[in-house]
């Protein structure tokens, strides 16, 4: 029986529910889920292993997956109240995966992917220290069989408050994962707004959580990136959308400074047709592009981005609206070479205690296309 193992972060939480720390990073409490899809046409059988931050076991399960249907865990099993930590999921199918994190709920909720396998370095695009009433913090998960000496390594990006130089380090043991919180770490600066690199000794994942807690309440979250690409697809790019407005963090980690080109689609929202941007960015560093002000002004813009440059990039979209209530979510970038005919969406809801959802698809093709959308099983009703 061959076994497929991704791992799943529970930075306080993080990939883990109700049963978390009674105060969590930046004064809130977090609670966290997450959903598990098997991808193939067999029951799946799955295990769970649940680590404390120290490395030891805090507890371990194991389940079955009907074929092609998905199954959510919220609370999480057999882990004490308290528990802050990650998992590791084994199964014998294919299976996909993403966490929900909740923080002083509802004021605050998030959502990333689980991983399949790590990386001896590791991009966090965007790293904030009061920005506006917003900062980080993200958990860095071991992934491999021996214990992980692991360095963080902090840049402001051009232009933008923080001070160099500034560094993390931890030993992590195998399974196990550590909090990095930007908001107690003072020699970053009063603000700081910039990137980080993760770099280890064995592979790594790391999640990232950008936090608002000032006029500006919201939670977005992002996974790190293992590799870059020269070209990046961001398939949702907004302005002026019934509030909501994108940004797009931009890291170079090439070996040498960039110019990196924003190619605009066409846009699905009406004749506004906004005109290319450009930036330039040095090696190891990153940049900023919001799509809120300058050429946006009030146009309503709602479609897609191509990012390209002579160096790797990796890239962070960030899609916020402000208001009395405030809503905000993340996603990364595509490496075009990794795209594919069929995409897999663990958890699509309708009417779920005042939940939905919605998928953006980009054609990154040179011809059209039609896209079918077969959902599975009502695990609801």
């Amino acid at each position: 029986m061959k076994l497929r193992t991704f791992t799943l972060l529970a930075a306080l939480a993080l990939v883990l529910a109700l049963i978390v720390p009674t105060v969590g990073a930046q004064g809130i409490t977090y609670s966290s889920g997450f959903q598990v899809q098997n991808l193939s046409g067999n029951t799946a059988n799955i295990s769970i292993t649940f680590y404390n931050q120290d490395g030891s076991v805090a507890g371990s399960t194991s389940d079955t997956i009907a074929a092609n249907s998905s199954k959510t865990y919220f609370p999480i099993p057999v882990v004490s109240n308290g528990f802050n930590g990650s998992a590791v999921i084994s199964s014998d199918q294919p299976v996909a995966a993403i966490t929900n994190l909740l923080g002083n709920y509802p004021t605050y909720g998030g959502s990333t992917t689980g991983f399949t396998s790590g990386a001896n370095s590791v991009g966090l695009p965007l790293i904030m220290r009061n920005n506006n009433g917003f900062s980080t913090w993200f958990n860095v998960q071991n992934t491999g069989s021996s214990p992980a000496n692991v360095t963080v390594t902090y840049r402001p990006a051009p232009g933008q408050p923080g001070n160099s130089g500034q560094t993390d380090t931890a030993t992590i043991q195998p399974g196990a994962a550590k909090t990095f919180n930007q908001a107690d770490k003072s020699g970053l600066g009063s603000t700081f707004i910039g990137s980080a690199t993760v770099a280890s000794d064995q592979p790594v994942v790391a999640m990232v959580n950008q936090v608002g807690t000032g006029g500006i309440q919201a939670l977005l979250m992002y996974d790190g990136f293992t590799g870059g690409s020269n070209t990046v697809q961001a398939p949702l790019i907004m302005a002026n959308n019934s509030g909501f407005f994108t940004g797009l963090s931009i890291q170079n980690v090439g070996g040498s400074d960039t110019t990196a080109t924003i190619d605009y689609s066409a846009n699905t929202a009406g004749a506004f047709n906004p005109t290319d941007e450009t930036v330039s960015i040095p090696a190891g560093g990153s940049a900023v592009v919001l799509q809120n002000a300058g050429q946006w002004g009030s146009n309503k813009y709602i479609g897609g981005a191509t990012v390209s440059a002579s160096q790797p990039l990796e890239v962070v979209v960030n899609q916020l609206k402000i208001g009395t209530v405030s809503f905000g979510t993340a996603y990364e970038g595509f490496n075009p070479t990794n795209l594919t005919d069929k995409v897999s969406a663990p958890l699509l809801m309708a009417n779920n205690s005042g939940f939905y959802t919605g998928v953006q698809c980009q054609n990154t093709s040179g011809s059209s296309t039609t896209v079918s959308v077969a959902y599975g099983p009502n695990t609801a009703g």
